[in-house]
């Protein structure tokens, strides 16, 4: 039994390789990248910031404690205390 040209019916193997190629060449390379922030990390950030504030504070009524320039308001604290039980 003779077999001819086994598999080489004029097909090119390699032609289906170039054509994709010439078609990822043809398409438009437009893709970008994208970044969004959601608001709830937005609102993270701020609140950190509300953090970094509030220990600036702490740190400078310690200072003012271990001087012994401290002082307290009575009728302020008062006053504080009535409007928040008058919520």
């Amino acid at each position: 039994m003779k077999i001819n040209h086994l598999g080489s019916m004029g097909i090119n193997p390699y032609q289906r390789n170039i054509e994709k190629n010439a078609a990822a060449a043809q398409k438009p390379q437009a893709k970008e990248d994208k970044v969004e922030i959601s608001q709830e990390a937005l609102d993270l950030q701020q609140a950190n910031e509300m953090t970094k504030a509030r220990q600036e504070k702490v740190q400078a009524i310690k200072q003012q404690l271990e001087s012994g320039n401290y002082t307290i308001d009575p009728k302020a604290i008062a006053e504080g205390l009535l409007k928040f039980y008058k919520k």
